[in-house]
């Protein structure tokens, strides 16, 4: 098998509506297109997507956010317990990394459009990962994002590694 990259990522989210003009506003995202509920019986429900019988698809929008990985939301009914978000520091917890030209600058934007974003930019001066600019923020629904910038190779670029993939290089 060859693999040819991240395609997309996709994930839950309690309000797709609310998601897709979360991601608009934020990050410029566009949909690419949108299924409506998916007819399915019980059977394809938890044999083919691991999930309780009685769940549905209501719909899925999927996103592009400039030229990375497509981002697939999906929002479901039927679910009869709601879990917390995994924190970062847990099996399971995740999040997603936008690259913008400036993260000060996406940092101070997205504060001033209400989003929670948490302590910073932070600029790393030194080690692999020198020159790179992060801060994370939250999703309206609480999953964790950041974004991050770079004015050039990192520190470990620097020191003869192999380049690390960038939607800004691609």
């Amino acid at each position: 098998m060859k693999s040819y990259g991240m395609e997309h990522v996709g994930f839950t989210v309690p309000n797709l509506d609310e998601a897709v003009r979360f991601f608009e506003k934020a990050f410029g995202a566009v949909t690419i297109l949108e299924t409506g509920p998916v007819v399915a019986d019980n059977a394809y429900m938890a044999r083919r997507l691991g999930v309780p019988e009685h769940c549905r698809i209501e719909n899925i929008k999927v996103l592009r956010c400039g030229s990375g990985a497509n981002l697939e939301l999906f929002e479901y009914s039927g679910e009869t317990q709601q879990s917390a978000l995994k924190r970062n520091s847990e099996v399971g917890g995740f999040h997603m990394a936008f690259q913008v030209d400036d993260a000060v600058a996406a940092a101070d934007n997205l504060r001033e459009i209400g989003v929670d974003v948490l302590e910073g930019p932070t600029y790393v001066e030194s080690g692999p990962m020198k020159g790179l600019t992060w801060v994370y923020l939250r999703a309206p629904w609480g999953q964790f994002l950041e974004v991050v910038s770079r004015s050039g190779p990192l520190g470990y670029e620097e020191a003869g590694g192999p380049t690390l993939w960038a939607p800004q290089a691609a």
